[in-house]
């Protein structure tokens, strides 16, 4: 998940290539990790799944703050004195990208097949990694971590 995946993030990918991303999930009343995964396609939003005790959570995620910001500058032309007398000089503008120094945030909404629901909340950078927390419906709070998701091995010949 790009967090900011993007989330996060922040976070480059061309054409239909996705990236998947592992949570580890710990509760906050145990040292118990529980699984998840989360997928970047292209945009801003994903889906999501956590398992916790058996029931599988699954939502998407939505960028709510990029981890970078791109703006465009226009050139600026000045007087002065050259070889030959007051002239004009001035450029042509350009684009530029400037990193979110508090990392780019994502925002997921998961459901399981009873009702019940779990709010998470990431943040992440250009590393691809980051972190955050969920809360569930009963109230119990949860920390995740977020890392780029191990490539599968090519098959042996």
């Amino acid at each position: 998940m790009r967090l900011a995946l993007a989330v996060i993030a922040a976070l480059a990918v061309s054409g239909c290539a996705t990236t998947t991303y592992q949570l580890s999930v710990m509760p906050r009343d145990s040292g118990k990790i529980y699984p998840g995964i989360a997928s970047y396609g292209s945009g801003s939003e994903g889906p999501i799944s956590i398992s916790i005790e058996g029931k599988e959570y699954r939502g998407t995620w939505v960028q709510t703050v990029p981890s970078y910001s791109t703006g465009f500058t226009t050139g600026i032309g000045w007087g002065g004195w050259g070889g030959r007398g007051w002239g004009y000089h001035g450029g042509m503008g350009g684009t530029y990208s400037v990193d979110n120094p508090n990392g780019g945030e994502v925002k997921a909404l998961l459901t399981a097949p009873d009702g019940s629901g779990l709010r998470c909340d990431f943040r992440g950078g250009p590393s691809l990694r980051g972190g955050g927390g969920c809360r569930d419906d009963k109230g119990m709070t949860y920390d995740v971590q977020i890392r780029p998701a191990p490539e599968a091995p090519a098959p042996q010949k």
